[in-house]
């Protein structure tokens, strides 16, 4: 699959066409597996620090930031707080009691209980960690701010302009950009800020180099332990959103603009799939690897697809015997990478008669951390050229959005 072939991916079609093939490659022989293996048979200690090298900087760094934000997307701490945890969700709405009970029941299922636990939910637990593992790369104050729970940006923010905070780097920790997710970031910091410090806000990094390896070197190490007798896809994900929210062409919904020009973000979720396919080209036969979109929501018309669901049943059908699901748009757990692939996508996998595993999260991946490192040192510099002047988000589309169009992924 080449970058230049993207932009024309048909988007928001169920009917997305899956590279399957009647004939395919016969697995590699053994000594070009003992070669590919031995080609990655590196320390610890090497690979920590090939993660934590960030690239070289040819100019001065002229910016002098106070700090840097790492943004979330925010979970509940208990399972009594789902109710007003999705009414923030979904701009105020919320959802109906059978809807709050079945995530409730979910969230149960991953850990989540009716008391606070020492570790905190999963989402939260690794946010902070990352954040503390980049305050020590860095040596620079490393703030935390969720959308949608504790620590809320509004109250971090107002920490920040407490501390004394003049310029902050703000990094979204979806590394794909779009209006529905990293636009309402965005608005939500700027609103709380309200003109108290400068912000410099990174987003759309899909493609940064040390972002693919990190993915990279977790799929490798699933491609090498899964199943050698079966035959194998890869498939990788990333959370679908309405239909409506991506189209080039502006839409109305209760008499509101909801979209004046295309939104990029199913075009850089798949060329974060096609860079790290091609990091692990020798592994990963270019026609044994597919992508779609999961966890779509129960907002009012459709959503991007195809859905794991239906790209399951179709590999199935390709004769494939077991998928390895790499969720490429989550940077750690959470509900939907140990609720939807580990027990909802695994029970739809058994059903179809064929296995399914993944890759281990990223979460405190060194290389993972390395990557906020250098964006946090080099900001848009860090990223390639053809990214460089897509991050901004025009305030009256991600205003116009913030309420309407997202709803909880259930």
């Amino acid at each position: 699959m080449s970058l230049r072939d993207l932009p024309f991916f048909l988007i928001g079609l169920a009917s997305e066409k899956l590279k399957l093939q009647d004939q395919m490659a016969v697995p590699a022989v053994a000594a070009k597996e003992a070669r590919i293996l031995a080609q990655y048979e590196i320390s610890n200690a090497d690979q920590i620090a090939a993660a934590m090298a960030a690239p070289a900087v040819a100019q001065p760094e002229p910016e002098n930031f106070d700090a840097i934000l790492l943004l979330a997307h925010g979970t509940p701490d208990v399972l009594g707080e789902m109710d007003e945890y999705l009414k923030l969700v979904t701009g105020g709405r919320g959802v109906p009691p059978h809807v709050v009970h079945e995530l409730q029941e979910r969230y149960a299922e991953i850990g989540l209980k009716n008391e606070p636990t020492a570790e905190g939910p999963h989402l939260t637990r690794w946010t902070l960690r990352e954040a503390e593992l980049l305050r020590e790369r860095t040596d620079m104050p490393v703030y935390v701010g969720m959308r949608n729970w504790k620590p809320l940006i509004a109250d971090t923010v107002a920490q920040m302009k407490q501390d004394g905070v003049k310029k902050v780097r703000a990094i979204c920790l979806a590394p794909q950009n779009s209006r529905t997710s990293v636009g309402l970031y965005r608005r939500a910091m700027e609103t709380a800020a309200d003109g108290a410090f400068e912000i410099d806000f990174v987003a759309g990094w899909s493609e940064h180099s040390l972002l693919i390896r990190a993915f990279a070197e977790r799929l490798r190490k699933a491609l090498e332990v899964g199943p050698q007798d079966k035959k194998t896809a890869v498939l990788f994900t990333a959370h679908s959103v309405p239909c409506r929210t991506i189209q080039s062409k502006p839409s109305e919904h209760h008499g509101m603009l909801l979209t004046t020009e295309a939104d990029t973000y199913a075009i850089e979720c798949k060329a974060t799939a096609t860079l790290i396919a091609k990091e692990l080209s020798e592994q990963l036969n270019e026609s044994d690897w597919y992508f779609c979109f999961q966890s779509q929501g129960l907002s009012g018309g459709p959503w991007i697809g195809p859905s794991v669901e239906d790209t399951l049943k179709a590999l199935r059908d390709g004769g494939y015997q077991h998928v390895i699901l790499d969720p490429i748009g989550f940077l750690c757990d959470h509900v939907e990478i140990l609720y939807d692939i580990d027990i909802a996508f695994q029970k739809t996998a058994s059903e179809l008669g064929i296995t399914l595993s993944r890759p281990e999260s990223l979460n405190d991946s060194p290389t993972l951390i390395g990557a906020l490192a250098d964006l946090a040192r080099r900001g848009t510099r860090s990223l390639p050229q053809h990214l460089r002047n897509t991050t901004a988000v025009p305030a009256e589309v991600v205003q116009t959005l913030a309420p309407v169009e997202e709803q909880a992924s259930v």
